[in-house]
């Protein structure tokens, strides 16, 4: 799935560019399936979560009555975070989008159930640049927390698995290094 250099700015983008805000580029993830540890690390999770359940279940079972039903629901969230570590990410890319603008980065998504979300996020001077080598390459350009039960968890955002990952990247630090070269100038005509 690889991204056009020169795309052209449709009746969609109108309301939501601002005026000299030019689209560079657009893309999509590889939405292939990945194997690494990291799913291994999740479905091993998984496993161990259904097979406690499938033990509890068995255990109550032999009590007698209908109580080993309660773990279908534990034995059922185990089986659904092993598939997940290996489906889950690959279908949500298959429902996203990516664009580049002169001033912001866009992700799209068309999600069944969650439905269609458009989310920006200003390239600016402070913005945090990295990227992941590789046949697909991943650039992450901003941060966003999520609040859980034991404070805050970062999380990165960006392009995932994108095939011309070079010449976005070069794109976005363009983009950050000449905002950067912008700010002082505006602060010093004020």
């Amino acid at each position: 799935m690889s991204g056009r250099s020169h795309p052209t700015t449709g009746k969609g983008w109108r309301g939501i560019l601002m005026p000299g805000e030019e689209i560079l580029w657009q893309g999509r993830p590889d939405p292939s399936f990945q194997f690494g540890i990291k799913q291994v690390g999740a479905a091993a999770f998984g496993m161990v979560f259904a097979g406690f359940a499938l033990f509890w279940m068995i255990m109550a079972s032999m009590a007698g009555g209908y109580f080993w039903t309660f773990g279908l629901i534990h034995f059922s969230v185990g089986v659904a975070m092993i598939f997940g570590a290996f489906l889950y990410a690959p279908w949500r890319r298959r429902h996203t989008w990516y664009t580049l603008t002169s001033r912001r980065a866009f992700i799209a998504t068309d999600m069944p159930m969650a439905g269609r979300k458009l989310k920006s996020w200003p390239i600016d001077g402070d913005s945090p640049i990295s990227y992941e080598t590789g046949d697909l390459m991943t650039i992450r350009f901003a941060k966003d927390f999520k609040q859980t039960k034991n404070g805050t968890r970062e999380i990165p955002i960006g392009f995932e698995r994108i095939e011309d990952g070079d010449t976005v990247y070069r794109m976005i630090t363009d983009i950050r290094d000449h905002r950067q070269l912008a700010e002082p100038q505006k602060e010093a005509a004020q």
